[in-house]
């Protein structure tokens, strides 16, 4: 978090014990929410122009100025925000606010390395979703259905369309790298891809290539702009509907299960499986994208936090987990497939990629 204890006190809360460090996640989760807000009411977005004061701030944000003195002064002890007293006579006397430079860079919706998508998200996610958490894991279920919960909420739905164009978008060139295509190979399926970043990546680099993409219709929307916006539309076949139950058809060299596995329990898996291997061709490669529970190395502790944290979320919200490589194996081998095999992605080393084959002749 932005906030950061000195080394005295660090020391008391984290190695002598003497101070307690839960107080710590409190002021962390007071500082996560005090920051939504500001995000929310278009505080970092005005300040990003220049520093403001309150009553400037307050008209642009349609505020209570009182109220937002005192969000503004809990960011400047939260790190979000700076704050200057006024001097000298053509200054005045006017306190002023700032963003810090982490604030700029990482919270503003046009900033290059934008994660304020992923902020406000997670903030809906958290805020909405997990008041219940104790009823989920008393009862060993899902206390919401989290893609129902999202399809009501456009703007919530964006913003995590735009959460995973960015990791697509930084996974993308190592993933088509990696993944092996038949000789000849024209049909890609992709399940789950909405935003159509991986289908595209690969009609890129494949031209004969054309995709189908299956997901729920907001998910699809924001994907059509951008295969509009690389004049690959007559390349595409958009379909709406549900993963499970679905039929993807026959005769695809390639399908893609990126990031959805985790969100359905194993009966769910299983039968998703049968059908993606009913639709690969003989010779064809399944591909999947999982973060996995035993965590690489190269993630770190807050990589492995991350994980931990995302497993909980999805048993609240969906009825899934992370599930180990030797569950997928287990799967894909039960479906159809052989020669599971995985690679963890050295650019996000919570990832890893699970490949298998389609028995019988390769395309081409």
């Amino acid at each position: 978090m932005p906030v950061t204890p000195g080394p005295d006190e660090l020391r008391r809360y984290v190695e002598t014990n003497e101070a307690p460090a839960p107080y710590l996640d409190f002021i962390g989760a007071v500082s996560f929410r005090a920051a939504g807000a500001g995000f929310r009411l278009g505080v970092f977005e005005e300040l990003h122009r220049g520093p403001l004061g309150v009553a400037a701030l307050a008209g642009r944000t349609a505020t209570d100025e009182r109220g937002l003195t005192e969000l503004l002064e809990a960011l400047v002890s939260f790190g979000y925000l700076t704050r200057t007293e006024g001097s000298g006579e053509a200054e005045g006397t006017e306190v002023t606010y700032a963003n810090t430079a982490a604030t700029d860079t990482w919270l503003r919706l046009d900033a290059p390395d934008d994660y304020a998508s992923a902020f406000s998200f997670w903030q809906a996610v958290i805020g909405e979703l997990w008041t219940d958490l104790e009823v989920s894991v008393r009862k060993g279920s899902r206390a919401v259905d989290f893609y129902s919960w999202i399809e009501q909420r456009p703007s919530t739905l964006r913003e995590f369309q735009t959460m995973l164009n960015g990791l697509a978008e930084s996974l993308k060139d190592d993933l088509v790298d990696l993944i092996p295509v038949p000789a000849g190979a024209t049909r890609l399926l992709d399940i789950g891809g909405g935003h159509a970043r991986y289908s595209l990546a690969f009609c890129r680099r494949h031209d004969r290539m054309r995709a189908t993409i299956v997901d729920l219709p907001g998910a699809l929307a924001i994907g059509a702009e951008a295969i509009a916006a690389e004049g690959m539309t007559d390349r595409f076949t958009l379909r709406e509907g549900d993963w499970l139950g679905a039929d993807f058809g026959t005769g695809h060299d390639v399908a893609l299960l990126f990031n959805i596995l985790h969100g359905n329990g194993v009966e769910e898996n299983k039968a998703l499986l049968r059908a993606a291997a009913t639709s690969v061709a003989p010779g064809g490669t399944v591909a999947l994208l999982e973060p996995l529970p035993d965590v690489d190395k190269a993630a770190g502790r807050l990589g492995e936090a991350h994980v931990r944290l995302f497993s909980l979320n999805l048993f609240h919200t969906q009825g899934g987990r992370t599930y180990s490589f030797d569950e997928y194996a287990d799967w894909l081998t039960a479906a159809g497939f052989v020669n599971p095999r995985r690679q963890v992605l050295e650019s996000a080393p919570t990832e890893c990629v699970i490949l298998a084959d389609k028995p019988g002749a390769t395309a081409g």
